[in-house]
C-alpha cells in the first residue's frame, strides 16, 4: 500500500545507530586511496559475467578499471582495501512510478546466475534486493561469516531457504521478504536460533507453512514461533503474508525490545489482545488485512512511542479515537475499514489533541463516515497524506484544506461531495496525487484551478459528469502528469489539445467526455508511450493507423479501449505489445487477416481481444497460434463467415469465447477441445452443424457457460455433458436436436445449490487486465444480457428442438435453477410431481409440447416464480391455487383442458343428463339425430382440421417460427389497442 510510511522507517531511532556505523565506514572509504585486492577484483568480474544488466547499472565494473573500490555499489576497507560492502539493490521500488507501477523497477532488475562470492572474505554488508535472479538462494552465502547485513528481498529466488544461513552468527539484519511471488518457503526455522545478534528479521510473504497455521490456542512447541521467540534481541519483526490464523501469538509479549512489528495480511480472527498495547517500545505496528474482531480499545493510548499505527482492512467496529488523539509522536494513522459510523466532524474533533501537531498521514477509507469535511481539518497543519475515500461525506470541499500547505496526496473519491471544483486547489504547491472522482461536483474548471500545482503527477477526477474543462486552445499546463482520468467530464467537442504538452503520462482515461472529433496526428505520435488508454463512449471519427505501435514498460503490455465510437475502415496491423484491446461497437470493416497475421515472427502479448458489434467479414484467420496468450475473445455481431480455424485450439489459455450472431458454419473443430481452461463458450446464432461433440463434456471440465442456440446442431444430446459439474448456463435452444433429455442432467452440481455470490465472473491471465464476462440468456421469454450479476444466473434452455420422451424427474433435483425452458418440443407424459422442490425457479416454460395429466399441486410452492407458460399441451384438471399462478395471463394456460383462475372456466359441471332410455331428445332441442354418428363425424372432422394446420407447424421449423412470430405480432397490436 502506498501508505506504509516507507515501511520500517529505518526501524526508527533504535536502528539508526546500527546504520550509523556503516555510514562512518562508507565516509572513511570515500577519502581512502586503498586499492582493492586483485583476487577480489577478479571474483567480482566473474560475478558480473553471469548477470544480465539491461539498465547498465554495472557499467563501471570493467576489466580496464584497476581499482574495484571505485566501482558502483562497492565499499572497501580504507586500510586493507578489502571489499566489505556490496550494494546491488534495485534503486527503484515497485510502487515508485504512479502511472505504471514497475516501469523503472523492472528495467533496473539484475538477473542471471549468482556465482560464488567466497573470495570476498571480509564482506560485512550484502544487499541484492529488488532483482530477479531465480533459482534457490545459494548456500555459499552461509560461509560469509563476517556478514552483518543480508538483504535478499524480492530478488526472484525460489525453493527452500538454505539452513546454511544459520552459520551467519554475526548477522544483525536479515531481510528475505518476498511480496512479488510465493515461491520461497521454509517450514523449519530452527537455524534462526543461532542468530543471537539479530536485530531485524523480515520473513513476510514467504511460505513458512503449508496451508494455514492455526494459532488459536497459542501452542508453539511445534510451530515456527518457538524459534522466533528465542530472538529476544529483535527490534524489528515482519511476519506479514504468512497465512497465520487464530489468535495473535501470545509469545510476542515477551519480545519487549520490539520497535517494529508487522503481522499484516494474515488470517488472525481474534480480538486485538490488550498485552499488545503494553509493548510500549513499539514505534510501528501493522495489523492490516486480517479478520480481527471487536474494537480498538482505550489501551492503545499506552503506545506513547508510536509513530505509525495501522489497523486497516479488518472486521473492527470502532476505535478509541481520543486515546489515539493523545499519541503525540504519531505520524501515520490508518483506520481504513474500521466501522467508525460517525460524523466526520466528530472524528476530527476526537483526533485533534496533541496528535494534530504531528500527524502527517491519515487514512479513513471506507469507515462509514458521514457529515461534512469540516474546518477541524485545518488543525492538522503537517498533514501530507489524506485518504477519506469510500464514505458518505457530503457538502462542498472545505476551504480549510488550503491551509494544509504540505499536502502531497489527497483522496476524496467515492463520496458525496458537491458544489464546485475548488479553485484554491491550485495553491497546494506540494500536491502530487489527487483523487476526487465519483462525487457530485459540478461547474466549470479553468486554467486557474491548476495555476501552481507544478508537482502534480496524478489527477483522477472521473465520475463527476457535471464538470466541464474550459481552457484556451493554447493552454500549456504547469504540470506533467503520469496519470490522467477525466472520464464523464465534458471535454469536447474538440479533442483536448493541451494533452500534447503532457510528455510523461502513460495512463489516460477520457472516456464519455463528449468528444466529437477526429484524433489529431500528434496524438497518434504520442500513443507509443501509453500503458493504459481509454477513449471509449465518445463520438470519435475517422480511421486508426498508428495507435497500436505501443512501447509499454518491460514486462508489461498496454491496454487500449476505443469502444463505442464512430471509428471505421479496416483494422491495421496489431502491435505485439498490446495486451488488452477493445474496439467493439464501431464501424470497422473488412478482413481480420491483415490485423492478426502480420509480424508473425514477433512474440505477442495480446490477452484480451474484443471486436464485437462491427462489420468485419471473411473468415477468422488461421494464424491464432501466433497469439498464445489470448484468454478472452469477443467477435460477436459481425459478418464473419466460414468455419472455425484449427489454430483456435492453440489458445491454451482461452477462458472466454464469444462468436454469437455471425455467419460461421461447419462443425466445431476437434482442436477446440485443447482449450481446456474455457469457462464461457457462446457460439449462438450461427450456422454450425453436425452432432454436439462429446468432448465438450470430456475436455472442457471447467466450463460454466455453454451457449449454442440458433444453429443447426442435430442428433442426441451427448451424455458426456453431464460431467460438467461447474455448468451454470446451458442453452441449446433452436436447433435440430432429437432423442430424450438425459436423466443425468441432475449431475449439474452447480445448478443444485443456490448461488449467492454477486461477484462478476471475470477472467485474467498474468498481468493482463481483468475481463468481465457478459452473456445473453433468455429468461421469462425475454433475451437479457447479464454481466455484473451473471454469477447469480442459472439457466437450462432446450426449447425449439425435436426432443421426445418424458421430462426427467432428475431435473427437479436442480434446486438452484432459476430458469427452465423445454418449450416447443415433442415431450410427453406428466409434469414431474416434484417440480415444487425447485424453490429458486423464477421462469418455467413447458409450452407447445404433448404433456398430459394435471398440473402438480406442488407447483404452487414455487414462491419466486414470476413466469409460467404451459400453453398448448394436453393438460387437464384444475389449475393449482397459488398467489403466483392466478396472477399469470390466461394465455399461458391456453390450448389445454384446464379450468380455474386465471381461466374463465371455474370448473363447475352444468351438462344436461338424459331423462330416460326412450327419450331421443338431446341437446339440439328435440331434433332427433343419431348421436353416435354425430360424435364420430365431429371427431373425424376435428382430427382432419387439426392435423391440416398443426401438422406443418410441428414438423416444419420455418412455418412454426413464422406462425409464432405472427401470434406475437397480433398480441402486440392487441395490447396497443387497449393501452
Amino acid at each position: 500500500m502506498i501508505m506504509e510510511y516507507s515501511k520500517k522507517v529505518g526501524t526508527f531511532v533504535l536502528l539508526e545507530l546500527f546504520y550509523l556505523g556503516f555510514l562512518v565506514i562508507s565516509i572513511c572509504n570515500v577519502i581512502s586511496d586503498a586499492a582493492c585486492l586483485e583476487s577480489e577484483r577478479q571474483a567480482l568480474l566473474r560475478f558480473k559475467q553471469d548477470l544480465a544488466n539491461s539498465s547498465d547499472r554495472l557499467a563501471s565494473w570493467s576489466s580496464s578499471g584497476d581499482n574495484c573500490c571505485d566501482w558502483t555499489g562497492l565499499v572497501c576497507d580504507n586500510i586493507t582495501g578489502r571489499v566489505i560492502e556490496l550494494h546491488l539493490a534495485n534503486p527503484h521500488h515497485p510502487d515508485d512510478d504512479t502511472a505504471v507501477p514497475g516501469k523503472p523497477y523492472e528495467r533496473s532488475r539484475l538477473s542471471g546466475k549468482l556465482v560464488s562470492l567466497l573470495d570476498l572474505k571480509q564482506l560485512q554488508y550484502l544487499d541484492l534486493s529488488g532483482n530477479n535472479f531465480g533459482g534457490q538462494i545459494p548456500g555459499f552465502l552461509g560461509s560469509l561469516h563476517n556478514l552483518r547485513y543480508l538483504n535478499l528481498s524480492n530478488s526472484g529466488f525460489e525453493g527452500s531457504i538454505p539452513p546454511q544461513l544459520g552459520n551467519l552468527t554475526n548477522l544483525q539484519y536479515l531481510d528475505l521478504h518476498d511480496t512479488l511471488s510465493n515461491y520461497l518457503f521454509k517450514e523449519n526455522l530452527q537455524w534462526l536460533t543461532n542468530l543471537t545478534k539479530l536485530k531485524l528479521l523480515d520473513l513476510s510473504g514467504i511460505t513458512l507453512i503449508r496451508g494455514t497455521l492455526d494459532l488459536s490456542y497459542n501452542t508453539f512447541s511445534n510451530s515456527i514461533f518457538s524459534w522466533i521467540f528465542t530472538l529476544t534481541s529483535l527490534v524489528s519483526l515482519d511476519l506479514g503474508h504468512n497465512s497465520f490464523r487464530g489468535h495473535i501469538p501470545g509469545g510476542l509479549r515477551n519480545m519487549t525490545s520490539l520497535a517494529y512489528l508487522s503481522l499484516s495480511s494474515n488470517q488472525f480472527n481474534s480480538s486485538i489482545p490488550d498485552w499488545l498495547f503494553r509493548l510500549n517500545h513499539l514505534q510501528y505496528l501493522n495489523l492490516n488485512s486480517n479478520n480481527l474482531q471487536g474494537t480498538i480499545s482505550e489501551d492503545v493510548g499506552n503506545l506513547t512511542s508510536s509513530m505509525s499505527l495501522s489497523f486497516a482492512d479488518n472486521n473492527l467496529q470502532g476505535a478509541a479515537l481520543r486515546s489515539l488523539g493523545n499519541l503525540c509522536s504519531l505520524i501515520t494513522l490508518d483506520l481504513s475499514g474500521v466501522r467508525l459510523s460517525q460524523d466526520m466532524s466528530d472524528v476530527l474533533e476526537s483526533l485533534s489533541g496533541c496528535l494534530s501537531d504531528r500527524l502527517e498521514s491519515l487514512f479513513l477509507v471506507n469507515c462509514e463516515l458521514s457529515g461534512h469535511l469540516s474546518y477541524q481539518l485545518g488543525r492538522f497543519k503537517n498533514l501530507r497524506d489524506l485518504y477519506v475515500t469510500k464514505n458518505s461525506i457530503s457538502g462542498p470541499i472545505p476551504d480549510s484544506l488550503v491551509r494544509l500547505a504540505s499536502l502531497r496526496q489527497v483522496n476524496l473519491s467515492k463520496n458525496r461531495f458537491n458544489g464546485s471544483f475548488p479553485e484554491w486547489l491550485g495553491q497546494l504547491r506540494e500536491l502530487e496525487l489527487l483523487w476526487i472522482g465519483e462525487n457530485m461536483l459540478e461547474g466549470v474548471v479553468s486554467e486557474a484551478h491548476f495555476s501552481n500545482v507544478t508537482r502534480l503527477k496524478l489527477l483522477q477526477a472521473s465520475g463527476n459528469p457535471g464538470l466541464s474543462l474550459k481552457v484556451s486552445p493554447g493552454w500549456i499546463p504547469p504540470f506533467q502528469l503520469g496519470a490522467i482520468a477525466l472520464s464523464s467530464w465534458n471535454l469536447g467537442p474538440r479533442f483536448p489539445r493541451w494533452l500534447r504538452f503532457q510528455k510523461d503520462f502513460m495512463f489516460l482515461d477520457i472516456s464519455a467526455a463528449g468528444i466529437v472529433d477526429t484524433i489529431p496526428d500528434w496524438f497518434w505520435n504520442m500513443s507509443s508511450q501509453f500503458f493504459y488508454m481509454n477513449l471509449s463512449h465518445n463520438q470519435i471519427l475517422g480511421e486508426v493507423a498508428q495507435i497500436f505501435n505501443t512501447n509499454p514498460p518491460a514486462g508489461y503490455a498496454s491496454s487500449i479501449d476505443l469502444s463505442s465510437n464512430f471509428l471505421q475502415g479496416s483494422l491495421p496491423c496489431l502491435s505485439s505489445n498490446v495486451g488488452t484491446l477493445d474496439l467493439s461497437n464501431n464501424s470497422f470493416s473488412g478482413s481480420m487477416s491483415p490485423f492478426l497475421c502480420c509480424k508473425m515472427e514477433e512474440p505477442k502479448s495480446l490477452g484480451t481481444l474484443h471486436l464485437a458489434d462491427n462489420y468485419l467479414s471473411g473468415p477468422i484467420p488461421d494464424c491464432l497460434m501466433s497469439w498464445p496468450n489470448i484468454f478472452s475473445m469477443n467477435l460477436k455481431n459481425n459478418n464473419l463467415s466460414g468455419s472455425l480455424p484449427s489454430s483456435m485450439g492453440s489458445l491454451s489459455f482461452l477462458q472466454s469465447l464469444h462468436l454469437r450472431r455471425n455467419n460461421l458454419s461447419g462443425i466445431l473443430p476437434p482442436s477446440l477441445q485443447n482449450c481446456s481452461l474455457l469457462l464461457a463458450l457462446d457460439l449462438g446464432e450461427n450456422k454450425f452443424e453436425g452432432n454436439l461433440p462429446s468432448w465438450i463434456g470430456e475436455k472442457l471440465s471447467k466450463i460454466m457457460i455453454v451457449s449454442l442456440p440458433s444453429n443447426n446442431f442435430q442428433g442426441d444430446i451427448p451424455h458426456a455433458l453431464c460431467a460438467l459439474s461447474s455448468l451454470t448456463i446451458l442453452d441449446l435452444a433452436h436447433n435440430n436436436l432429437s432423442g430424450k433429455i438425459p436423466e443425468c442432467f441432475k449431475n449439474f452440481s452447480s445448478m443444485v445449490s443456490k448461488r449467492n455470490s454477486s461477484d462478476p465472473i471475470s477472467y485474467s491471465f498474468g498481468h493482463f487486465k481483468n475481463s468481465i464476462e457478459t452473456t445473453l440468456v433468455v429468461i421469462k421469454g425475454i433475451l437479457l444480457e447479464y454481466s455484473s450479476t451473471l454469477r447469480l444466473v442459472t439457466s437450462l434452455d432446450l426449447s425449439d428442438n425435436y426432443l421426445t420422451g418424458q421430462i426427467p424427474v432428475g431435473i427437479t433435483d436442480l434446486l438452484g435453477l432459476r430458469s427452465l425452458n423445454l418449450s416447443i418440443n415433442h415431450l410427453s407424459g406428466r409434469i414431474p410431481q416434484t417440480i415444487g422442490n425447485m424453490g429458486t425457479l423464477e421462469s418455467l416454460d413447458f409450452s407447445y409440447n404433448q404433456l398430459s395429466g394435471a398440473i402438480p399441486e406442488s407447483i404452487s410452492n414455487l414462491t419466486f416464480l414470476s413466469y409460467l407458460n404451459v400453453a398448448y399441451n394436453n393438460l387437464t384438471g384444475k389449475i393449482p391455487t397459488g398467489t403466483q399462478l392466478q396472477s399469470f395471463d390466461a394465455s399461458n394456460f391456453a390450448g389445454n383442458n384446464l379450468c380455474g383462475p386465471p381461466l374463465t372456466d371455474n370448473c363447475s359441471t352444468n351438462s344436461v343428463k338424459p331423462d330416460g332410455a326412450g327419450n331421443s331428445e338431446g341437446p339440439m332441442g328435440g331434433l332427433e339425430v343419431d348421436w353416435f354418428w354425430f360424435y364420430v363425424s365431429a371427431a373425424l372432422g376435428f382430427v382432419v382440421a387439426f392435423w391440416s394446420i398443426a401438422g406443418p407447424l410441428l414438423f416444419n421449423k420455418t412455418w412454426r417460427h413464422a406462425y409464432f412470430k405472427m401470434l406475437d405480432g397480433m398480441e402486440t397490436k392487441a395490447r396497443q389497442c387497449f393501452l
